[in-house]
């Protein structure tokens, strides 16, 4: 009686969370979160050019919102859904005043507290980022020359649309006599280019942190190694097996010499939540009486048996295309992104510093209830990873088919 109660309420516990992670594909739903890209240089004294990369949908949205311009709104859509490129460029040439508006009420450069004026260099262009149409926009300020310092701030998105819930500008300079990069959002929309070491550190190390946190993919995936990890030892060789992989492939990116499209990237991923799940599932029916033991039978090299490495060597294939996704979320994808190198370090610590902090959360609550109650312990994981699977597929079969 006690077994087939205990039986009911970790089908309950699985169905819970099973809903809870399906629950969550709105929240990943495009134009959730959205990136602006801005590249700051110095032609001259006086003189600063910025070209500003915006996802193309949100900022015919926004802009023809703010500026009340029905037209742009239908033109804009209609090119958008037609995925045609020139068409997108073409809706924004016809309706630049309203986009130059937007764009230059919510972002700007001043010099010693003096604004820098600002004006249109060229027409729009598209080009793609992680899939997405992104418009690109050169504006020329003209700022005061005895100027030893610049700022710059960021409003950009969101504005009124409930759907977009954050929006970073990740801007890489060379004015000042100086070079670096910054990350702004609505709690930290202005930075100088004679901000502090600390103040750069602290910047993209939060990014990282916060791309982590708010990627619920990652988390799952992580969530899915912690469940398959039997022992202390088990995961931290998967986490770090993952950190090496898509720390190489973070290098790779900033050097140029690795490039996929987000069309493959981001399936990949998906898939391989679904993956790295689904093995503590076909582990747990291949030993069946024996899969609440904790004491794995393989006494190879750090305890681990076949089955233990072929996974690390899973996680690690996978970790590679989750570097990918990691360097996309900051704008690396040009050859030779020195100036974001430094920055992007930054971040990879700030994502390790979370996925540290999820496992000391979670594994040690796992182990006791293993050790404690087994079988309790089994069902749990066993819910867990049902559930990210499912999630894992629904994620795959969605980017797959673009919907």
């Amino acid at each position: 009686m006690f077994r087939a109660t205990r039986r009911r309420a970790c089908a309950v516990v699985a169905a819970v969370i099973v809903a809870v992670l399906l629950s969550a594909v709105p929240a990943l739903a495009h134009g959730f979160s959205s990136t602006v890209y801005v590249d700051l240089t110095s032609p001259g004294t006086g003189h600063v050019r910025a070209r500003l990369g915006l996802e193309y949908d949100l900022l015919v949205v926004s802009a023809a919102d703010a500026q009340k311009d029905d037209p742009l709104f239908r033109a804009g859509t209609a090119a958008f859904e037609a995925g045609d490129a020139a068409r997108q460029g073409a809706a924004l040439d016809a309706h630049a005043a309203s986009v130059l508006a937007y764009v230059t009420g919510r972002f700007g450069v001043t010099a010693e507290g003096e604004a820098c004026a600002p004006s249109q260099d060229g027409g729009y262009t598209i080009e793609q980022r992680e899939g997405v149409p992104y418009a690109v926009l050169v504006l020329d300020y003209r700022c005061p020359e005895a100027a030893e310092s610049h700022e710059v701030r960021s409003g950009l998105f969101p504005d009124s649309e409930s759907y977009v819930r954050d929006s970073k500008t990740v801007v890489t300079y060379g004015l000042d006599l100086t070079s670096g990069s910054a990350a702004l959002d609505s709690r930290h929309p202005s930075f100088s280019t004679h901000q502090s070491w600390a103040e750069r550190f602290w910047e993209f190390f939060r990014l990282g942190a916060e791309h982590l946190l708010t990627g619920l993919d990652h988390i799952l995936f992580l969530l899915a190694l912690i469940a398959g990890s039997r022992r202390l030892r088990e995961i931290v060789l998967a986490a770090t097996t993952f950190t090496l992989a898509h720390s190489v492939t973070f290098i790779l990116a900033a050097l140029g010499l690795v490039r996929l499209p987000a069309s493959f990237v981001e399936p990949v991923i998906a898939l391989s939540i679904a993956v790295v799940a689904g093995w503590h599932l076909w582990r747990i029916w291949r030993r069946r009486s024996h899969a609440t033991d904790l004491v794995p039978t393989g006494r190879g090299h750090f305890g681990l048996d076949t089955a233990g490495w072929t996974r690390l060597a899973v996680v690690f294939c996978f970790g590679l295309v989750h570097g990918l996704g990691f360097a996309a979320a900051l704008g690396i994808d040009q050859a030779f992104s020195w100036t974001l190198l430094w920055s992007l370090l930054v971040f990879n610590v700030g994502i390790e510093v979370v996925q540290l902090a999820i496992i000391i959360a979670v594994f040690p609550l796992l182990a006791l209830l293993r050790r404690r109650r087994p079988v309790a312990g089994l069902w749990t994981t066993g819910a867990v990873a049902a559930g990210v699977s499912v999630m894992g597929l629904v994620w795959f079969a969605q980017r797959v088919l673009g919907i």
